[in-house]
Formats: C-alpha cells, sequence, structure tokens
C-alpha cells in the first residue's frame, strides 16, 4: 500500500476530523513505530504502527463512510466523552454500529440539526473557514427588537475581539417581551449566536439550529437521527464545491 498522509489515515479510522488529526499531529500526540511525527508526514497503515498519546489506531482500508443527521436535544453536550459525566450526544446514535464523531458543536443549551461523520475529508470541507457553509438558526430573545438593532445584527457585531461577517435576520414572530428570529450566518465561531445577541443587548432564550447549507431539520423528532439521503449528499457536496476558494 502506498504511503498516506498520517492526517487522513486518522480520520479515516474515524477517531476524528482530518482538521483536529493535524492539531494533534502538531502537539505532538502522533507518534509512527514509536517515533514523534510532524505535519506532512506520511506512513503505511499496512505496515507501520500509528499511535495517538500511545494508543495504537486500527485503520480500515474499505471502510464505509457514514453520513448522519441528529436532531440534537437541550441538555447534551457535544463531545465524544465527557469528564464530567454529563449526557453526550453520542448517547442518542444507537444502532448506528460503528464510530463517527460531530461536525461542528452545539452547545449544551443549544438544539437541532448536528452532523457525525466518519469521513474526515467531508468534514473538513463542511468546517473550513474558507467553505463560508451557511448555517440556519431559529432563535427565540428577549425582550424586544428594533429596527436599529437588526441592522447591527446583518451588518455585524464584535464578538472576541473580531466583527463577525454579515448574516441575514429575519422577525419571525412578535410577542410582548419575546421575539422569535431566524438567523442565517456562514461562519463557525464558538458560540457565535449567542455572543452576537449578547452583544446587541438580547437575552436568548431558546436556540435551534435548523438547517446546515442545503441540509434541513425537517420533521426529524428530538433524539432522533437517520442517514443523509443520496439527494441530500450531493447537495451539501454541490455547495462546498461552489464555496471552495478559486485557484
Amino acid at each position: 500500500m502506498e504511503k498516506v498522509r498520517l492526517q487522513k489515515i486518522i480520520s479515516d479510522s474515524g477517531i476524528c476530523s482530518r482538521r483536529k488529526a493535524e492539531e494533534m499531529i502538531e502537539q505532538g500526540r502522533v507518534k509512527v513505530n514509536g517515533r514523534p511525527c510532524k505535519l506532512g508526514d506520511k506512513a503505511d497503515p499496512s505496515k507501520d504502527i500509528i499511535s495517538i498519546d500511545g494508543e495504537k489506531i486500527h485503520y480500515e482500508r474499505k471502510k464505509a463512510h457514514r453520513y448522519i443527521m441528529l436532531n440534537k436535544p437541550r441538555g447534551y453536550v457535544t463531545t465524544m466523552s465527557d469528564e464530567l459525566d454529563r449526557k453526550n450526544v453520542t448517547e442518542l446514535l444507537d444502532g448506528v454500529g460503528e464510530r463517527v464523531y460531530p461536525i461542528g458543536r452545539l452547545d449544551k443549551n443549544s438544539e437541532g440539526l448536528l452532523l457525525f461523520t466518519n469521513d474526515g475529508g467531508f468534514a473538513n470541507d463542511i468546517m473550513h473557514p474558507s467553505r463560508h457553509i451557511t448555517k440556519t438558526y431559529r432563535v427565540t430573545v428577549r425582550p424586544d427588537i428594533d429596527d436599529e438593532t437588526l441592522v447591527k445584527l446583518s451588518e455585524g457585531v464584535v464578538i472576541d475581539g473580531k466583527k463577525t461577517l454579515p448574516c441575514t435576520v429575519l422577525v419571525l414572530e412578535k410577542q410582548p417581551g419575546r421575539v422569535v428570529l431566524q438567523m442565517t450566518i456562514s461562519e463557525g465561531r464558538n458560540r457565535q449566536i449567542r455572543k452576537m445577541c449578547e452583544a446587541v443587548g438580547l437575552e436568548v432564550a431558546r436556540l435551534k439550529r435548523i438547517s446546515i447549507g442545503p441540509l434541513r431539520l425537517g420533521m426529524l423528532k428530538p433524539g432522533s437521527w437517520r442517514e443523509l439521503r443520496p439527494e441530500e449528499l450531493r447537495a451539501i457536496r454541490t455547495a462546498i464545491t461552489k464555496a471552495a476558494p478559486k485557484g
């Protein structure tokens, strides 16, 4: 077998995304035949012993890729394991039958569309900042919102010292002391929607992701998962290709 880049071997093994694997390599956590390696190194997974934090990884060359959509309920954390013994999204993947990992995350108090895969390249394409794959959320905020605040959110606000990219904000419903917004962003910064709302004086009462690019949550019940349909895979791959940097 030809030698393959280490980050691809790790992601194809279903351990994490290719981007996360690159971070592990840079941190010195990955070794080949007992020797530390660097980003760009290659190995033959059929002959070489590749380990992460001293634990050998098991590579399956012909492993089928899985692409899964989950409707994450509130109260679950998006990690592969949790030292605080909190409820974990992986507990909801009963019946998947093999190791998959989340593409991005939703915080504990957020809900909605979360993707899982064992295809590292696919995960990296969706999460990479250059792709700007859109994500749409249904956001319930308090107490109220005026036109000036809507403009601020739409044009971008400064969070963590950096201004957000412009986003689309629609008012879906208005009641005394409560407004339901639909917000579409093209970034994936940590807790971005919550921080944007806080920056303009709004309290987020509920946050639900309803779509990622062309993929829509639809009527999938909270806590349930399903495989992506062939037409959905084609649609998201088309969106990734269109979003790829030119040249």
